[in-house]
């Protein structure tokens, strides 16, 4: 097996599609599979490089997220809107303690990623056919009700191919946030969830890398965190004058074109 290819790839894959709402850890075990690469070491591969990513999110909103950790200590509107934050996370980090072990077993197939990503893009087009009423259009104003829904709705991502950034997104449009705050929120968001969920999976998972692998994973690691960083600006620009059905289609072309190739 070629290392090299591998972490390339998925350094690639991992930075396009982590705050898409295609499914970032979906097209990991696809890429993953194509390229022969399985197994616990594989999965472990997967969730270190997705920290690549996520630190591109700290990067990119490095002031904003100073301010809110300043506000921690001395309080008023980042304390409360980092608390949100923390109010988000916790319904996925509760469901996700109890059924990591039976998703990681059975769900990490290509078969259960190609049914999540034909029903993300149903939901998606679903979505984007209703007339939602907008009520907050800066991300700082989601009100408590609206975090805590966002993170009920962040529990579908549990459910490998269906996307974390596609569950959130939809569940701050359906709340009432506009395309740019559901996206936004849906970034915070993704710090302590991708976070919690790389450093508990590396840790029942770590032992089964081995030697060598730590040239690769800073290898992907840093292409991840290069490519998500292009991807998010990229995002923002998209939003303000597109709708999500494109990512559904896409979705829908992926999963058929998988559950084809599983069938033949």
């Amino acid at each position: 097996m070629d290392m090299l290819t591998v972490a390339v790839v998925l350094g690639i894959v991992e930075g396009l599609t982590e705050f898409l709402p295609v499914s970032s850890t979906g097209h990991l075990i696809l890429s993953s599979s194509l390229l022969g690469f399985k197994g616990k070491r594989a999965e472990a591969f997967e969730v270190f490089i997705q920290l690549g990513a996520i630190l591109s999110v700290v990067w990119e909103y490095r002031a904003r997220l100073g301010r809110m950790a300043a506000g921690f200590v001395k309080g008023g509107e980042p304390r409360t809107f980092g608390t949100k934050i923390l109010l988000a996370f916790l319904p996925a980090a509760f469901v996700g303690l109890f059924v990591h072990d039976y998703i990681s077993t059975h769900l990490f197939t290509p078969l259960t990623v190609a049914a999540a990503l034909i029903a993300g893009a149903i939901l998606i087009l679903v979505v984007e056919g209703m007339h939602l009423e907008v009520r907050t259009r800066s991300v700082e104003s989601v009100t408590w009700g609206q975090a805590f829904l966002i993170g009920v709705a962040q529990c579908l991502s549990l459910w490998p191919g269906f996307s974390r950034s596609a569950a959130t997104i939809l569940g701050g449009l359906t709340v009432g946030l506009d395309r740019r705050s559901a996206v936004e929120f849906s970034f915070f968001l993704a710090i302590p969830t991708m976070f919690a969920a790389t450093i508990y999976n590396l840790a029942k998972n770590w032992s089964h890398l081995e030697s060598g692998d730590l040239a690769w994973l800073s290898l992907s690691f840093m292409i991840s965190f290069l490519v998500a960083g292009a991807s998010i600006r990229w995002l923002l620009l998209y939003v303000s004058n597109h709708s999500f059905r494109v990512f559904a289609w896409y979705r829908l072309i992926v999963g058929i074109v998988v559950l084809a190739l599983l069938v033949l």
